[in-house]
């Protein structure tokens, strides 16, 4: 091959990567859970395409769909040995929108948008699972091509789905919300937290509620109960913060600021008129990266 030829070759697969890069950072985005993460398993993917010069591909996307899923895989199993904190304190990386509208960069993973709490459910998934669930159930690969991608059989494969399945089975929301509807529970929230109004919070609540914060160390904690999350209410109005309503991940949500600098997310998760799950994601490090 010449050089010219290999320039021709480099460009090829360049427009080939991509063409199919926001669906590669949505696949990687809902198997991570992390922006940063999910760059880098788009990083190595890249890498691992300027190494395949001779191979034989017959279908380019679901080619980068494999290598990008092999790579979120092993970087799953890798953060599995290494993790300390318990899996069910860890809030993912939301999709916020605000005002301003959605960051580009993260505009591709907006489309059939993935709610916050069915992210932190995934979060708890066997890397395996995981895999097997988000790529067919999210974005429709065949079994046979997963149980490729994990060295098992079909059967196998689909064990795995129908597991990960019955963990996020009354998760998953049931369809698009009325944006309208959801920012008057925010702000209703918002009101009550505020003033200190304990039966207010209480009566916004499913009974068996959850809180979850995520400060990425001391802090960090899961509360149940419509009482217990209400008497947390102080997380919601501490001194010197100026609250904003946003949506996150789709659903309605709350972004905290300290002279105008983000240093909190909240995503609430609604259900018949009520609060089921609220997710708070309170470490500065990963909200400050988050650039909103």
């Amino acid at each position: 091959m010449t050089v010219r030829d290999e320039k021709q070759d480099e460009n090829f697969w360049a427009a080939q990567f991509e063409e199919h890069r926001p669906r590669l950072r949505a696949v990687a985005y809902r198997m991570l859970g992390s922006f940063a993460e999910a760059d880098d398993a788009i990083q190595e993917t890249w890498l691992r395409v300027t190494r395949s010069s001779g191979e034989e591909i017959r279908n380019t996307g679901s080619w980068l769909t494999t290598i990008v899923s092999r790579q979120c895989l092993n970087m799953l199993r890798s953060r599995a040995t290494r993790r300390e904190d318990p899996l069910d304190v860890r809030v993912p990386d939301p999709v916020v929108e605000t005002g301003d509208g959605v960051d580009p960069a993260e505009q591709e993973v907006l489309a059939d948008s993935v709610g916050l709490a069915l992210l932190v459910v995934l979060e708890a998934l066997d890397p395996a699972e995981r895999l097997a669930f988000v790529l067919h159930d999210m974005f429709a690969v065949p079994f046979d091509e997963i149980a490729t991608m994990l060295d098992k059989n079909t059967a196998a494969v689909r064990q795995l789905a129908s597991r990960a399945r019955r963990r996020v089975q009354g998760v998953t929301p049931a369809g698009p919300a009325d944006r309208t509807q959801q920012r008057k529970i925010a702000d209703a929230w918002l009101t009550a937290a505020r003033g200190g109004n304990f039966e207010g919070l209480v009566a916004l609540l499913h009974p068996d509620a959850l809180l979850r914060v995520d400060t990425g160390g001391p802090g960090s904690k899961v509360v149940r109960g419509a009482a217990e999350v209400a008497g947390n209410a102080s997380q919601f109005r501490p001194v010197g913060l100026v609250s904003e309503y946003a949506t996150v991940n789709g659903g309605p949500g709350i972004i905290a600021r300290r002279d105008g600098k983000a240093v909190s997310v909240l995503s609430f998760t609604v259900a018949d008129g009520l609060i089921t799950e609220i997710n708070i994601l309170a470490d500065a490090d990963r909200v400050a990266a988050l650039n909103f």
